[in-house]
């Protein structure tokens, strides 16, 4: 991979961490640096939310045909709704050298991590501890005690897979938590193995 092509970003964690509005943020900071994916989903637009923007909102069955067309990167079911991931929006941002940011769950990220596996950089979100992640889902005002349930058990599950990610960012302070995210994503575009570095230093050496 040459490294002046962009990088990509993975942001998961618990829903409730705060990890969506953390990457938007960051991301509107840094304007034509950065490109935030928009996934695709089955789940019911929430208040507030606008098609294109959040989401891109599609049945169950316009979700299965662009499966079968090969549209997505990565998708998953996730508390039976599907997510999935365009693979042609990140690859034209990428030539374009900016850094995708991608908020996409752990199953989504072991397979961003394979098919960009030099380029790629995550990071892991979530509360100082279990209370305040429920605090904060009950504060949403849209979560039944089944979804509520649904969500800290899958949390509790997610957690697990902490240590698969390059970075653990607890988000007790807003905007502590978006300084350094916005940190790690400009770093992303210097990763070593963005680099052929074999011939990066014959380069280096055979010019004088």
């Amino acid at each position: 991979m040459n490294g002046k092509n962009g990088s990509i970003l993975v942001i998961s964690g618990p829903s409730g961490s705060g990890k969506t509005s953390l990457a938007r943020v960051v991301c509107e900071e840094l304007g034509d640096k950065a490109y935030f994916s928009i996934s695709s989903t089955t789940r019911p637009i929430r208040e507030g939310e606008k098609d294109g923007v959040d989401y891109f909102f599609l049945t169950k069955e316009e979700f299965i045909k662009d499966i079968e067309d090969g549209y997505f990167l990565e998708w998953a079911e996730v508390h039976g709704n599907f997510y999935g991931t365009s693979k042609r929006q990140i690859d034209a941002a990428l030539k374009k050298g900016q850094i995708v940011f991608l908020d996409i769950d752990v199953q989504g990220y072991e397979l961003v991590k394979k098919a960009y596996p030099d380029i790629t950089t995550g990071i892991f979100v979530t509360t100082p501890n279990q209370e305040v992640l429920k605090q904060r889902l009950l504060k949403r005002g849209t979560e039944t005690e089944e979804s509520l349930r649904v969500r800290m058990f899958n949390a509790i599950r997610e957690m697990q897979k902490i240590d698969e990610y390059d970075y653990l960012l607890i988000n007790d302070d807003f905007d502590e938590a978006k300084e350094l995210l916005r940190s790690v994503a400009i770093a992303s575009l210097i990763k070593r193995s963005k680099y052929n570095i074999e011939e990066f230093i014959n380069e280096w050496k055979g010019s004088k």
